[in-house]
Order: structure tokens, then sequence, then C-alpha cells
């Protein structure tokens, strides 16, 4: 994401992280979930909203904190094991209805890659070799980022 998010130049993976686990945390301490969310299946999922909702033309860490969020919440709908998620761990605007046209936008766009992930085998291996991939890409200055572009 850093490297996808270039006008950030004070973006740290760790920050993207960050928001990842306190989602988690915030939802297993409030008893939303017996579990943590994060596994290998769920990043890959997240990977796969997250590429293709995060463009580059996002030019503020609260424009991306807000996408990123949005992309959890609907991993979290869709794979976790809990029948809702409260909304407030995921917003991070005061207007609900921007979520939700975020939220809507995601879902319009990635129904169908949503459903094969989970259905198709060998998507969901491209995918995972697409993450891989992207963990693996190093920046010439040595510094490891989270790279989402293809």
């Amino acid at each position: 994401m850093c490297r996808r998010c270039y006008k950030l130049k004070e973006l740290s993976p760790n920050e993207i992280i960050l928001w990842f686990r306190n989602v988690d945390r915030s939802l297993l301490i409030q008893g939303w979930q017996d579990q943590g969310f994060i596994t290998p299946a769920n990043l890959v999922f997240v990977y796969l909203l997250c590429r293709e909702a995060v463009t580059d033309d996002i030019d503020s860490e609260y424009e991306l904190q807000a996408t990123f969020l949005t992309c959890l919440y609907l991993a979290y709908s869709y794979m976790g094991n809990e029948i809702s998620y409260p909304l407030k761990p995921f917003l991070v605007e005061t207007n609900k209805e921007l979520f939700w046209e975020r939220s809507l936008k995601v879902i319009d766009k990635m129904s169908a890659k949503m459903l094969q992930i989970n259905s198709d085998p060998h998507f969901f291996t491209e995918v995972f070799q697409d993450l891989k991939n992207e963990g693996e890409s190093k920046e010439t200055n040595g510094k490891w980022t989270n790279n989402l572009d293809r």
C-alpha cells in the first residue's frame, strides 16, 4: 500500500498493520468475536479487496484509513464467524453515509471475485501468490513495503 499511495510520504506499513490489529483487538475485547480474525485466508480476502479499492489517487492518510477500514469491514462481514459486526471500529468519519457509499462501490466492483475466492481454489491460490509476491517486493532503498500493484 505504501508504494500505491506514493503521495503519502510518511506512511509506514506498520500503521496499516496497527489499524487491522486495533479493529481485531477491539472486537475481541467487546465480545463481538471469540477468536481473532487475522488468519492467512482472511488476509488474502482483505488483500483482494484492497488491491482494487486502494488507488494511487488517495492523497491523505485519513482517506486511506477510511478505505482500508471499509474493506476490512466487508471482509469481516463476509468471512468472519459472526452474523454481524458493529460499525464503530471500522469508522473514521462521523458521516456513515460516506462509509456505506464506499462499501457499495467495493461490493459492486468486487462481488463476483468475493464469491469466486471462496469457491475456486485456483483463484484463491492466484490471489495468495500475488500477496506473497507483494510481501517479497523490496524498494531500492532497502525499505520493505506493502505494495498493492499487480
